[in-house]
């Protein structure tokens, strides 16, 4: 986009981001200031209450957050997105992003914007973040306020996306697509492209609770939409559906491995596809970013959880787990053969849910395959004019938007 002779252009866009990826640089990271939230909601995959005493002792400390936002910075990275549970909750927020600043990062600030202050909008104004992001969880009040289960939420969220607004900060928006919320998915949108500029995007994969919980997670299962709804709010939004059609084929990697045919080659020659095949990793996680949990935990992504895929940093340095242990984590293999004949072999696997981060919340393990993605998957395939089926993937020729 152009304002006033000026060009926008998204960060991860530049020839100098792709560069310093190359270098097995950290460019960004994410920063979980709490898992604490002031609303309740039922599809929230890490949402503990405010008051919870346990889940705030262990939340970093400032001094402890400025130090690793200096080492993220000596190592390369120039951006880091704060976010929750809902951040603003921490007395000290204000002094976290400062101390983010100060470090010359960018900064992005996840919230629901119901807490916000006139003091947190000067703050802004004067230091200003990259970009706030706000969700959206309905378009009335009586939809706002069931997704929360807080009462008043949908008032305190306008009034605080209010505030941002006449500050003249850059709001972004987001919106979750829930069996709770999907009949006014279309005003939810409405409402947030009238107020962005640029950016509004909504999200129907809905990962299961970090925690394990196992109420929690039948709470997020029964918020799920059935795979050809998912599809079906996808088609009807043609920015989104525009969007899906200019990736579908690169999200993951252009083309897939036959495990069979990888397998027979490998028996032949000393072809290397094979052992490419057997990477549980496939997708970019932890080549330019990384995720700092709110107790001081280590992530390549916020959604990995697995045991063999956390790093302590109060027993390590940030050094050690960017330099050492991700490579370690990228180098894990899969032996389990109806994984890799399928998952690791699917053709469509571009249009999934599956990677081994969402399939450890939902099986316990990183490479066994979830039905329920695989369903979602097919449902895009069709949705997007193609016939798919588990041998042959869509040809970016045959989709088109109509």
């Amino acid at each position: 986009m152009s304002e006033a002779g000026v060009s926008r252009i998204e960060i991860q866009q530049l020839q100098l981001w792709k560069r310093m990826k190359d270098l097995h640089r950290p460019l960004s990271f994410s920063l979980e200031v709490t898992a604490r939230c002031n609303y309740d909601c039922r599809h929230c995959y890490i949402n503990l209450p405010a008051g919870d005493r346990c889940a705030k002792q262990k939340e970093l400390t400032l001094t402890e957050i400025e130090a690793l936002a200096g080492e993220a910075a000596s190592l390369g990275a120039f951006w880091c997105l704060v976010t929750g549970g809902e951040p603003l909750l921490r007395e000290d927020f204000s002094e976290i992003y400062l101390a983010l600043r100060r470090k010359g990062l960018l900064v992005s600030v996840f919230t629901n914007a119901a807490l916000l202050t006139m003091e947190h909008v000067q703050m802004f104004k004067k230091y200003p973040p990259r970009d706030i992001e706000v969700t959206i969880y309905g378009a009335t009040k009586q939809t706002y306020d069931a997704v929360t289960r807080r009462t008043g939420s949908f008032e305190a969220a306008m009034r605080g996306i209010g505030l941002l607004t006449e500050g003249g900060l850059r709001v972004r928006f987001k919106a979750m697509a829930l069996r709770s919320n999907v009949h006014e998915l279309p005003e939810i949108a409405a409402f947030c492209r009238e107020r962005t500029a640029d950016y509004f995007r909504f999200d129907p994969l809905l990962h299961l609770r970090f925690d394990r919980n196992p109420e929690r997670n039948e709470e997020i299962k029964a918020e799920r939409l059935a795979p050809h709804e998912i599809a079906a709010i996808e088609r009807s939004d043609r920015e989104r559906f525009e969007a899906l059609l200019k990736g579908c084929d690169r999200l993951i990697i252009p083309q897939r491995l036959s495990y069979e045919k990888c397998m027979e080659c490998s028996r032949r020659t000393d072809c290397e596809m094979i052992d490419r095949l057997t990477h549980v990793f496939l997708c970019g996680t932890g080549s330019g970013s990384f995720d700092i949990g709110h107790d001081g935990v280590f992530r390549l992504c916020s959604a990995l959880w697995h045991p063999e895929c956390i790093y302590d940093l109060t027993r390590g340095s940030l050094a050690d787990a960017w330099q050492n242990f991700v490579p370690r984590v990228r180098d894990m293999r899969s032996n389990n053969r109806r994984f890799l004949q399928t998952c690791q072999s699917c053709r469509i696997a571009n249009l999934c849910y599956s990677c081994p981060a969402h399939n450890y919340l939902e099986t316990g393990e990183t490479d066994v395959p979830v039905e329920y993605f695989c369903r979602v998957a097919h449902a895009r395939a069709e949705a997007l004019g193609y016939a798919s089926d588990r041998a042959t993937s869509p040809s970016r020729d045959s989709l088109t938007v109509s």
